[in-house]
């Protein structure tokens, strides 16, 4: 996909890798991109920022009916989407004793807006020939994240269904790409408690900046690959995953135990 003159929808747009995505998708020549998020007041200044070619709407990705009239909305003013970019996500730093409503939340935004945006725009490329789902997962999908079960279980879940709806639909003109970086200097991941494992091993693992992964998208979408991995060493980690799994899930508990003691104060036994 070349992005001059196409159109684009944006979830989690606000901010992150969102206003990254749409600031380098109408850099390249979109002609027009919507941005979505349930952050009122920051959704309307990032669309202000971008310009007359973006259009900001609050509303929850997860709602089937608000993503219909998203996708209304954008293609009354722009023309009809070529790109939706699944991108809204969460983390929670939950164990498996995590609150039902956190592995409920974390469920509906990591994976059922996924599912959502496919029921919504599925059928329209099938009719049109061509169109394209970029679903951002996580290299937790790929392998795992120390200390956020919810976040590794359904960021799998989301490159799982991106796999199935390439598979059933690539023949029929729909193209699929799943985003899987690790680190990347978000709110979500510098905000997360200092001394967080989840986001501990993140950062140490080298985060980059938002736009990094925007380039690493554009060139993504131009090359038709289905796993963009900002983080190509990635690439490495998940072939050794499924080389050797138990070599590997016991290189994680080692990594685990070392970065929980580390996370000890000086004196806790």
């Amino acid at each position: 996909m070349q992005l001059d003159g196409k159109v684009a929808v944006i979830t989690g747009g606000a901010r992150g890798i969102g206003a990254a995505l749409a600031t380098r998708f109408l850099a390249e020549g979109a002609a027009g991109v919507t941005v979505v998020d349930l952050l009122a007041d920051e959704v309307a200044a990032t669309a202000a920022r971008l310009g007359d070619r973006a259009h900001g709407v609050v509303a929850d990705v997860a709602d089937q009916d608000a993503v219909e009239a998203v996708v209304a909305d954008t293609e009354e003013r722009f023309g009809p989407v070529d790109l939706f970019c699944a991108n809204a996500g969460i983390a929670t730093g939950t164990d498996i004793d995590g609150p039902d409503e956190v592995w409920d939340r974390a469920w509906r935004v990591n994976v059922f807006a996924h599912v959502v945006a496919a029921r919504v725009m599925v059928p329209r490329w099938v009719e049109r020939g061509q169109g394209h789902l970029l679903t951002t997962a996580s290299a937790a999908g790929l392998l795992t994240n120390i200390g956020d079960a919810a976040y590794s279980v359904t960021k799998h879940a989301a490159v799982g269904f991106a796999e199935w709806v390439s598979i059933t639909y690539g023949d029929r003109g729909v193209q699929v790409s799943c985003l899987c970086p690790q680190g990347v200097r978000t709110d979500m991941l510098l905000g997360a408690a200092e001394g967080e494992i989840a986001a501990e091993v993140v950062l140490a693992q080298g985060a980059l900046e938002p736009e990094q992964v925007a380039a690493a998208v554009v060139d993504g979408l131009a090359t038709e690959r289905f796993l963009i991995l900002p983080h190509p060493e990635v690439a490495d980690y998940y072939q050794r995953r499924a080389t050797d799994p138990d070599r590997w899930l016991a290189g994680m508990r080692r990594l685990q135990a070392r970065l929980t003691e580390a996370s000890r104060p000086p004196g806790d036994g």
